[in-house]
């Protein structure tokens, strides 16, 4: 029997007032994998994300975390599940330091001195950056630390939603290291990603959203070998954005 997958979400619909922005979304993220959602803008990307967190209540359908129900969950008590979710907008204390962003992250106040090294192991530049405050980091070191608020403490699966979006290309690879690492680790992640060089470097398996539903779901590796099927998902190929 096929194993049951971390997170189900099944025939999931989201109204935000009076718009309805979810239409049956079904999304299966297998444990220990990276699965990448794709999908052009306004496709319903974050607000998958923001439904899953419960931060939008899904108005029909179902979701399941590690085989629990959490349709219904409060946002705090699915992160207390073992949830992690780093948004687009990063959602870091730009007048706390580093370390006071990542002590507001872990449950006790105090650090797990290997979750911290793993942390520092991924990206060296927050252990100079330690007593600064995050407000003067740049760009891709504020999304370094939003991610790494995110794995402080022992998490099931990690939420990303377009770490890459408005940074540079150098700083794309250091993260694109940085997740490599967290697979090789086994954590699980569902990442929405826009820099499809990143999508098809890490995604196990892919999900494609077009007018609030999943319209296309599989390996990333087939994906991205069949360009009819990227231009009709998408209306672009993956090799025009390397």
């Amino acid at each position: 029997m096929p194993e049951t997958p971390l997170l189900q979400l099944e025939a999931v619909h989201t109204h935000i007032g009076r718009y309805h922005i979810l239409h049956g979304v079904d999304l299966t993220v297998p444990e220990g994998e990276l699965t990448v959602l794709l999908g052009r803008n306004g496709a319903g990307k974050t607000t998958t994300l923001r439904t899953i967190m419960g931060l939008w209540k899904a108005s029909a359908g179902r979701l399941r975390f590690a085989g629990a129900d959490i349709t219904a969950m409060a946002t705090p008590d699915i992160a207390r599940l073992g949830i992690a979710y780093v948004p687009e907008s990063m959602a870091i204390f730009t007048g706390l330091t580093v370390r006071e962003n990542l002590v507001l992250a872990t449950h006790t106040g105090q650090f797990d001195s290997a979750r911290l090294d793993a942390v520092f192991a991924l990206f060296p530049v927050l252990k100079t950056k330690w007593h600064d405050a995050a407000g003067g980091l740049s760009g891709g070191q504020k999304q370094m630390l939003a991610i790494s608020r995110a794995m402080v403490e022992q998490r099931r699966l990690m939420i990303v939603d377009e770490p890459t979006k408005g940074l540079a290309p150098a700083v794309i690879e250091h993260l694109i290291g940085g997740f490599k690492t967290l697979k090789a680790s086994r954590t699980t992640v569902l990442l929405v990603e826009q820099n499809f060089h990143m999508a098809n470097s890490l995604g196990d398996s892919v999900a494609v959203m077009d007018d609030g539903r999943v319209v296309h779901a599989g390996s990333m590796a087939a994906l991205a070998a069949d360009e009819p099927l990227q231009n009709s998902l998408l209306g672009l190929s993956l090799a025009s954005h390397q």
